[in-house]
Parts: structure tokens; sequence; C-alpha cells
């Protein structure tokens, strides 16, 4: 117990710091948001550039892995979906929103940082494999989706074909710096260049920081979002995202036979609290930032309990 505890305090410590730098205006909003913005586009992605090239991928289960924790992503986005549109009486725009803070985790600023503290080098390669895949699949889902929420509540703006919302997925994914970060990550792989040298010295420089200075920017920005308005559906959302759909992950793992690492990983990531994502779809749709900034808020406060409990199941199964 108390090894766990000295993995997770250490973590939700510099998200601590990062909301008391906020809080006291020690860091002005520019700082907050040009931190964020390096963390994002420059050193998350060296970060899972490195484990792209130096990971041992030989024995990997890309389907064992995927199966559990995206199955229990799409069950968690449904209920969430279901329980805030049938319990608080919200439309389809903000049903999409809740559905989204039920199942998109903070995997890169809180997940990466989890995962290397608890398991290690071990530990990254089901992490890579989880986010290779969990960006362009939200990206894509959550277009298409948006769509169809616009038009059940009657306010579908112009230019909703599907032409033009392939393209723009299309245009996210080829630009969002993380994938930018793995297909770079795999072409030097591919190419068997050695990862040493000044190219691998700047980038172990950087991506050593990355983990720090990610939760320090996440620490930031929940101030920023902080709580607004009716906190029960935020509750709900939090019990969805932090043990519902944690649970979900280890059980469909046993039985698919995913092995301990993998299921550790895998279960952990599932148990990260809500990401951004959800606030800049409400952003978009004008409706249900509120929602959104509930679901980030108390999901990240209540996280340090519940990933505490996670990695004692873990260790206990």
């Amino acid at each position: 117990m108390q090894q766990i505890v000295a993995i997770v305090l250490p973590v939700f410590a510099l998200i601590g710091i990062g909301y008391a730098l906020a809080a006291t205006r020690l860091l002005s909003v520019s700082a907050d948001d040009a931190l964020s913005e390096f963390v994002f586009v420059v050193a998350i992605p060296l970060l899972i550039l490195r484990i792209v090239v130096t990971a041992d991928f030989a024995g990997a289960s890309a389907w064992r892995l995927w199966v559990p924790f995206f199955g229990s992503f799409a069950i968690s986005w449904i209920l969430g979906t279901m329980l805030i549109r049938r319990l608080f009486a919200r439309d389809a725009r903000a049903g999409l929103v809740a559905g989204l803070a039920a199942g998109y985790g903070n995997t890169t600023l809180i997940g990466i940082p989890l995962v290397l503290a608890a398991f290690g080098n071990d530990g990254s390669v089901p992490m890579a494999l989880i986010i290779a895949v969990q960006l362009p699949i939200m990206m894509a889902a959550v277009a298409l989706l948006m769509v169809r929420a616009e038009r059940l509540d009657g306010v579908s703006p112009a230019g909703g074909s599907a032409r033009a919302i392939i393209g723009s997925i299309f245009r996210n994914l080829v630009t969002n710096p993380i994938i930018v970060g793995i297909i770079a990550g795999a072409i030097w792989r591919e190419s068997g260049v050695p990862f040493s040298g000044l190219p691998s010295d700047i980038v172990n420089r950087v991506a050593d920081m990355a983990s720090t200075l990610a939760l320090i920017a996440m620490g930031m920005n929940l101030h920023k979002y902080g709580i607004r308005g009716h906190i029960a559906p935020g509750l709900v959302l939090t019990f969805l995202k932090l043990i519902i759909m944690p649970a979900l992950v280890l059980i469909i793992a046993r039985l698919v036979g995913l092995s301990p690492i993998p299921t550790k990983v895998a279960v952990i990531a599932a148990a990260c609290p809500t990401g951004i994502t959800p606030f800049l779809v409400a952003g978009r749709f004008n409706t249900g930032e509120g929602l959104a900034s509930n679901a980030i808020t108390v999901s990240t406060l209540a996280a340090v309990a519940s990933v505490v409990l996670w990695l004692n199941v873990l260790s206990w199964v």
C-alpha cells in the first residue's frame, strides 16, 4: 500500500502544484496557455516518439489489449449519453459531451506519467498501443456524432456533408502532434537509424521532462475549468469513468487472456480522469460546458483515490 501511495501521490502533487500556480497567479494565464501548448505540441510527442523508437513490441498482442479497452470505452460512452439524457433531460449535444466525458480519459497528460511511474518501461508499449488507436478512433467518432447530434437538435450548420467530415477528420489527424510523433517514431524505427548521438540526446532531454510538465499543465488547466453549477451529472460521469470503465476493462481483459502488464496498463489508462476533449466539443456546441467542466474537475480530484484503489485491485488479482 505504501509503495502504491508513493507512486500516486507525486503524480497528483504535481497537478496540485500546477493548480496552485494558476490559483495564486504566480504564473499568468498566458503562461498557462504557453506551457500547455509546449507540452502538447513538443514534449509529449517527443516522449511518444522515443517510446515508439525504443520499445520492444515483440510478443505484444494488440487485439487482446484493444478489445477490453475500446469495448469498455464504447460501453461507458453509451451509458454516459443515456444517463445524462434520461436522468437529467439534456439534449443530444449534451448527451454526446457526457458520453465522451464518461469514456475518454486523459491518457496523454496523466496516463503516461502514471503508467511510467507504476510500471516503468514495461508499461510504455501497451500505453503507446492504446494512444495510437484511441486518438484516431475518438476524433472520427466525435466528428460523425457531432453532426448527428446537431441534426437531432435541429441546429445543424452548413458544411456537414460526409465528404467534408472525412476531409476534416483527415486534416486533423495528419496535423495532430501526437499522431505526428507516432508516425515519426515509426519511420525512425523502420529506417534502422540507431537511437543515439545528438538527435537522441535532444529527444531524451525534452522527453524526460514531458511527464512533469504535463502534470503541472494539467493542474493549471484544472483551475481554469473548475466547478460550474449543477454537480450531480459530473458525479455520475465520474463514477462511470473511474469505476465502471476500469472494472469492465479488467473483466474483459481476463476473458480474452490479456497478459498481466498490459492488463494493468489498460486498467490504469481506463481509470484516468476525463480529458479536456469533452470541454472542447461543448465549446463547439455552445452547450454542455458546465457538464464537461464538472466531469473534468471532479474526476481529476477523485482519481487520487480511484487510482490507488485500482492499483491495489490489480495487486490482489
